[in-house]
């Protein structure tokens, strides 16, 4: 048995893992790298995985880094199965979607330049067309219920903590007369993160796969960001403050919706409108409600005795952009919450551009702000800044929230992997910088004496 890396091995996106035994070929993951021209190079289909058969591909999670490049499968004329977890599945069709739409666009803006210039166009990675051949061939499964993939091998999803549906997976796998675990952690969450049950243990392995995307520190406690979210929400609520959130749609919208429903819930603030200006989170958000059985006991409890959370009384969906144009006549208190998270593009441009000069405006930066984009000046202070080529002045309350990541930390990392320890495996660090797994390395070793292995991208794993 051999496992080639085809992506986040060194970085953090592109996720995709084949397993090849003497009868079967795997995929784990298939996911989209990101990060500017340099990565956007690396989203090919590999060379030769098509060549063999491809029994089947297993998903841990929809973001677009483990899914984004799945339709390339069908646009080369594969039609095998796709496992996931049911909601894994209908969010990762939100996500491709909307993946095939920015790349069309994006191609379609190239083109023009491409064309002044006197250069040959470029086309998208894909089209709507081939996510629609894609959708057909997703298979759902069931946590801790374990399912035959391919000729020996069987697959067994556990709650992975990180997003709606989002597991690890263990591969059973039949070769030479010997029975082998192979385990892929996928993208692991916090415990305590809203809505989601935490991840859950596995307790033995022959080889396991863990990303370190944070292997390198530990986050601010989630009760100290709460604290603080709740005396930005009442502060804004005391000035009447019309509050501008750049949200990434897929979970940390759910997040910040389900803290305001506590707040209003426990009598902290009186309710005010929360409108949800994204139609891809509108379409998340009701991926979430149809799975209340995942929720953890908290979110239960809240849901079941709370008729604002229970009928989201406060949460105004504006799925079209008139819709959205009507926002900037809404008094506050309000919440406006809008992609994209880091104020690079979409709807929250226009809220900044109508809301940062003036000083009754709240912004309230809840995720990771890369290098480059408005939301990092904004989190660095810098005034005037430019929204659609127009300098605006930023007079608005900027606050930066530090403690919503739906990743695990350092130490929570080493406690997932502690139960899988003493079953003494061969480990592989992957889905992480330098900076990240470099450290989470070395407290293995030094804490349990086994030394991982840290791959890069098109390096063989065998067992």
């Amino acid at each position: 048995m051999k496992v080639t890396l085809h992506g986040a091995a060194g970085d953090v996106t592109g996720s995709a893992y084949l397993v090849e035994t003497d009868r079967a070929r795997v995929l784990i993951d298939f996911g989209m790298f990101q990060g500017g021209a340099q990565m956007d190079a690396k989203n090919v289909l590999p060379s030769g995985l098509l060549a063999k058969r491809l029994d089947a591909v297993l998903v841990t999670h929809g973001h677009l880094d483990h899914v984004g490049r799945l339709p390339l499968l069908a646009k080369n004329g594969w039609s095998g199965p796709i496992y996931a977890t049911k909601p894994t599945l209908e969010l990762a069709a939100i996500i491709l979607k909307d993946s095939a739409y920015l790349q069309l666009n994006e191609a379609a803006r190239d083109n023009r330049k491409r064309q002044r210039a006197g250069k040959e166009p470029v086309e998208p990675l894909y089209l709507d067309k081939d996510v629609e051949e894609t959708l057909p061939l997703f298979q759902p499964v069931e946590f801790h219920h374990p399912v035959e993939v391919a000729p020996g091998i069987s697959a067994f999803y556990v709650q992975a903590g990180h997003m709606l549906g989002s597991a690890s997976i263990a591969l059973t796998i039949q070769e030479g007369g010997k029975t082998k675990t192979v385990v892929f952690s996928g993208d692991l969450g916090p415990s305590g993160l809203a809505i989601l049950q935490d991840a859950e243990p596995l307790r033995h392995a022959n080889l396991v796969f863990m990303e370190s995307t944070y292997g390198d520190r530990d986050h601010r406690p989630v009760k100290e960001t709460l604290a603080e979210f709740g005396e930005i929400i009442q502060d804004a609520v005391a000035r009447k403050a019309r509050i501008l959130v750049p949200a990434f749609a897929t979970g940390r919208s759910q997040q910040i919706i389900y803290h305001c429903e506590e707040l209003f819930c426990a009598g902290t603030v009186k309710p005010f409108p929360i409108y949800l200006d994204s139609p891809m989170a509108i379409e998340a958000s009701r991926v979430y409600l149809r799975y209340p059985d995942l929720f953890d006991e908290e979110a239960k409890k809240l849901n079941g005795s709370c008729n604002l959370v229970r009928n989201h009384e406060c949460v105004h969906p504006t799925p079209t952009a008139q819709d959205s144009m009507k926002l900037n006549d809404v008094p506050g208190p309000c919440l406006i919450m809008a992609g994209s998270g880091m104020c690079n593009g979409g709807r929250i441009l226009h809220h900044l551009k109508h809301g940062l000069w003036k000083p009754e405006t709240t912004v309230m930066i809840v995720g990771f702000q890369g290098e480059g984009t408005l939301g990092r000046m904004l989190v660095d202070g810098k005034s005037p800044v430019k929204i659609f080529g127009e300098e605006i002045a930023v007079k608005a309350h900027i606050h930066t929230l530090n403690g919503f990541s739906a990743h695990a930390g350092q130490s929570e990392l080493l406690k997932w992997f502690g139960h899988l320890a003493p079953s003494k495996p061969q480990v592989v660090l992957t889905h992480g910088e330098a900076k990240g797994r470099e450290p989470l390395a070395e407290l293995i070793q030094k804490r349990y004496g086994l030394k991982p292995v840290l791959p890069m991208q098109g390096d063989k794993i065998r067992l």
